[in-house]
């Protein structure tokens, strides 16, 4: 039985850990090939031996997203190699201080943008050409209740999930006459790291897991997935669209 995402590449950031570790190995399942972006080799590692256990196939790559260099020749690597990427998850992302704005430095503002944004942009330029290669690209971009809550006391976080919202909106429109497709999703609280960071009192079992969290991602990267500038809210289970504030 041929399998969903059979002969797909998919390039899933943020991969060592968490949601992009679940959307690696749920991806793998389905029949994609990942190519998994992540800091730590170690984690890039565990990864890999996961994704053999099932059968699956994947391509490490050790990266900082704040390299933009970086980006660009892994961009140069994947034409290369395939000529193509099918799926771009963008996971990746800090949490930053939790402290009131103006106990926040300019350069600790400034890194939370750079890997929440900037390195998402930069993508967006290496990873376009080759998602057009595909016969169905698709984009999801990974995003928090906090981007249209203004949640108070993680400014840096919640802003730079708006300016990715924003970015990835744009994306969509600019695109909407291609076979490539931008979509967010905001998975919500989750068992994570980042969650347990944030929330230290709460009780984890209270949260669903990455994993439960990732097989609502991998239909939005399906070549029959149609949808495009839409919000995939995990929560509530609804796919919405923007509009204007009231």
């Amino acid at each position: 039985m041929t399998k969903l995402l059979a002969d797909r590449i998919a390039l899933v950031t943020g991969a060592s850990r968490g949601i992009g570790h679940a959307a690696a190995i749920a991806l793998a399942k389905a029949g994609a090939h990942i190519v998994a972006v992540a800091r730590t080799q170690g984690g890039l590692e565990e990864l890999d031996d996961e994704i053999r256990k099932i059968g699956g196939s994947a391509t490490l790559v050790p990266l900082n997203l704040t390299d933009s260099d970086g980006i660009a020749r892994l961009g140069a690597g994947l034409h290369e190699r395939y000529g193509k990427l099918d799926i771009l998850v963008g996971n990746a992302g800090v949490l930053g201080p939790s402290s009131p704005i103006g106990h926040i430095e300019l350069k600790t503002f400034t890194d939370v943008m750079a890997v929440n944004v900037s390195a998402n942009f930069q993508l967006i330029r290496c990873m376009e050409p080759l998602l057009k290669q595909s016969d169905a690209g698709r984009a999801v971009f990974i995003t928090s209740g906090a981007a249209n809550k203004a949640t108070a006391y993680v400014s840096p976080y919640a802003a730079s999930k708006a300016a990715l919202e924003t970015l990835a909106r744009a994306w969509a429109q600019e695109t909407a006459n291609t076979k490539l497709r931008v979509n967010l999703f905001n998975p919500g609280p989750v068992r994570t790291r980042m969650r347990a960071t944030l929330m230290p009192g709460e009780d984890p079992a209270t949260l669903d897991t990455p994993e439960q969290v990732a097989e609502f991602i991998v239909p939005m990267c399906a070549p029959d997935w149609t949808e495009t500038g839409k919000f995939y809210d995990y929560k509530t289970r609804n796919l919405m669209s923007f509009r204007s504030p009231a």
